[in-house]
């Protein structure tokens, strides 16, 4: 049912025709790209779930999620390796995601579950990876890592809103990591303050402008008339090409 939801919003994307959904834009974003780049036209209706493709090249979209799906075995494996040491205990973190029948199933289609899990996924693994550069701060890998979780928990966050339970969980990571920062004596108040500009930037404000890069692509895209109209003003409605308010004269 829910390939049959996004994969229409793919092709609303693709025909740049305006629409409203409940989650953010980025993976539906995602999904349209990848069906662009495989040659996908945007012409397959999806009406109701279980309609055969036919002639439609939906590979690209499909193939897209799954390759986002079967990174969440590398990424557990090494996100456990950095936390336990231990090759034995990632292995078997990496077998169990291979052989896990829900797993397989949520990746093989075109859904928002693999491309939120990657970026979730993505962002403990980063925020591990910065953890383990902890002796050495201001480092090329250590800004490397503290940017990738920002950039991760941006993707998070544009995919779905369950993305914000990842952004607490860096949170609190980072209030552990500044108050141990602050308890270390050995250190000055500046560079107290360096630390905690550095995760602010990284952690607060790249998000933050990713997260609404993603909107402001998404409204420069979808510029002709669909069934997102009604949710908006007059005067934005005026600005889709279609619209029976197309370049009306509004007053103020």
């Amino acid at each position: 049912w829910d390939e049959t939801h996004f994969g229409k919003m793919g092709s609303y994307y693709i025909n740049r025709t305006f629409f409203f959904d409940v989650h953010p834009p980025l993976g539906k974003m995602l999904i349209g790209l990848a069906g662009y780049l495989s040659g996908y036209d945007g012409t397959f209706p999806f009406q109701k779930p279980g309609d055969r493709y036919e002639q439609h090249n939906y590979i690209g979209m499909r193939g897209f999620c799954a390759f986002l799906g079967s990174c969440l075995v590398p990424f557990a494996y090494l996100t456990v390796l950095e936390l336990s040491k231990s090759l034995p205990a990632a292995l078997l973190t990496a077998f169990i995601l291979i052989f896990d029948t829900g797993c397989i199933t949520l990746s093989q289609y075109i859904l928002l579950d693999p491309i939120l899990m990657f970026f979730l996924m993505g962002a403990v693994l980063s925020m591990v990876k910065c953890n383990s550069c902890a002796d050495r701060p201001f480092s090329a890998s250590w800004w490397f890592w503290l940017s990738l979780t920002g950039v991760n928990l941006a993707g998070a966050m544009g995919v779905k809103f369950v993305g914000l339970f990842v952004v607490l969980l860096v949170g609190l990571n980072t209030i552990y990591d500044l108050w141990d920062v602050l308890g270390n004596l050995s250190l000055s108040l500046v560079m107290f303050g360096k630390h905690l500009l550095a995760r602010v930037l990284c952690l607060i404000v790249l998000p933050l402008a990713l997260y609404t890069a993603m909107f402001a692509v998404h409204f420069a895209v979808l510029n002709k008339s669909g069934p997102g109209d009604g949710f908006f003003s007059s005067a934005f409605q005026s600005q889709l090409i279609g619209n029976n308010l197309h370049n009306v004269s509004i007053p103020e």
